[in-house]
């Protein structure tokens, strides 16, 4: 059985294109599943000073990158009963030892910081996942009712955190007095990096206990291309049409005009990817061209984005050549910023529904080119900052309403709000685009306008 919290948890990881699935949607909001709380087949969670004592053990243990294999080894669903309860062992396995090094983490920061109450509520958000975690790590799940309630408790930890980037958007702009820029821009790489492969694996595992479940013709609506979360056939101007709605719809809202959008390159290009990382991306690139073509009197001016793929390369790591900041919290074995490509080696089954895949592009590069007067050079070298020293004079409506917009995108989803964020945007992005071994570049011609090459790796090639 499903319950309606999974679903939920699982519209907002589904990506907002493709076929509809309503005859999912009927079949599973009728089922019910019986509270684990009443049913428990483990331990109640921790005490918090049990989870506590854990933490420090558990930030200090050696983690690998995530790879592709990790993803992928446990098949195409509909799973078998021994592959879904291995994803959900496997995933069991990854999560506490993630949740206590971002806890640690936040131990690091100082301690006026972590008093905020918008940062400490971050803090007991992973006290309160780790403390509900630990006593499933002392057995095996070893039936599917017991993968059922897991995954129940999972897809609410998941719910819990959905909001963590507005509301450490706000405790550190209201901090911004007690920690320098750098810090807190060293602490966001670190840390939302290490959230997107949490909150990947959480989804992954989600997505495929979603798609195996029988009785509710998920089978069928489920496109084939999928295997939970990444879609091995990812259209990125499919993604790109999505996005000009979204952006354009906000742009008429705001500022009452909509600019126009052309795609050029090749627009039939695809290639293995998250298609909610890719959303995020596009929407943040996308409202800052629009943004600057409307403000800059140009809306007649057409946004071209171009696409093309990069032929096949040898695959190697993806961890290691990011360019970000080193580790300075004091966690020299925190491998949870990274992802590496790796060979798909799970089980017989597993093996023989990936080889069958039609190899996607190892990489696509998009470029979106605006007429929007370009980047002030004063303003350019702070594009890749968490900067909040512009919101200083800011009134608390207005604050409200760029909280409320930077909770719109990070959710892909909901509400329209205003255009302008917080500046999480482009940092934010970049941290999607380099997880998986992309970039992200900018060249600004002041007064004339702005190239943007935003570069994805494939997230391997599936053989």
């Amino acid at each position: 059985m499903t319950s309606p919290r999974i679903i939920q948890g699982l519209f907002r990881c589904r990506p907002r294109y493709g076929t509809p699935t309503p005859g999912i949607t009927f079949a599973l909001t009728r089922r019910t599943l019986t509270s684990y709380s009443t049913q428990s087949w483990s331990l109640n969670p921790s005490s918090p000073n049990a989870a506590n004592d854990e933490v420090a053990r558990l930030a200090a243990s050696r983690r690998r990158p995530l790879t592709l294999g990790d993803l992928l080894k446990h098949g195409r669903p509909p799973l078998s009963k021994e592959a879904l309860l291995a994803s959900a062992n496997f995933t069991l396995s990854l999560l506490p030892a993630r949740l206590a090094s971002r806890i640690q983490a936040l131990r690091n920061l100082p301690f006026i910081v972590v008093s905020n109450p918008h940062v400490s509520s971050i803090y007991n958000n992973y006290q309160h996942s780790l403390s509900t975690l630990l006593p499933y790590q002392q057995r095996q799940i070893t039936t599917l009712d017991e993968e059922n309630r897991f995954t129940e408790v999972l897809a609410d930890l998941v719910h819990t955190h959905s909001n963590t980037i507005p509301i450490l958007a706000r405790g550190f702009l209201e901090c911004r007095k007690y920690i320098s820029p750098g810090d807190v821009t060293r602490f966001l790489d670190t840390h939302l990096r290490a959230r997107i492969g949490t909150r990947l694996i959480a989804e992954q595992h989600l997505a495929l206990h979603f798609a195996s479940q029988p009785g509710n013709n998920g089978n069928k609506d489920v496109p084939s291309n999928y295997i939970g979360v990444i879609d091995t056939a990812l259209q990125p101007a499919r993604i790109i049409k999505l996005c000009e709605d979204f952006v354009g719809e906000i742009c008429e809202l705001k500022y009452g005009a909509r600019p126009r959008l052309v795609i050029g390159g090749q627009p039939d290009a695809s290639f293995a990817h998250v298609p909610v990382h890719l959303e995020y991306i596009l929407t943040e690139l996308l409202k800052n061209a629009f943004r600057a073509v409307i403000e800059n009197g140009n809306e007649r001016e057409p946004v071209e984005v171009t696409i093309a793929s990069a032929p096949d390369v040898p695959g190697n790591s993806m961890h290691g050549s990011l360019d970000r900041p080193s580790n300075t919290e004091g966690n020299s074995s925190d491998t949870d910023v990274g992802f590496q490509a790796g060979t798909v080696d799970g089980t017989a089954d597993a093996n023989e529904s990936i080889k069958h895949l039609t190899p996607s592009s190892q990489s696509i590069t998009i470029r979106i080119r605006d007429r929007g007067g370009g980047i002030p050079l004063e303003v350019l070298p702070h594009i890749w900052s968490y900067n909040f020293t512009t919101f200083s004079e800011i009134d608390d409506s207005e604050l409200n309403g760029n909280i409320d917009a930077l909770n719109t995108l990070s959710a892909s989803g909901g509400q329209l709000s205003s255009i302008a964020g917080l500046g999480y945007g482009l940092p934010l992005s970049r941290a999607y685009a380099e997880y998986f071994g992309g970039s992200i570049s900018i060249q600004s011609l002041w007064g004339w306008g702005t190239d943007v090459y935003l570069t994805l790796r494939g997230v391997g090639k599936l053989n």
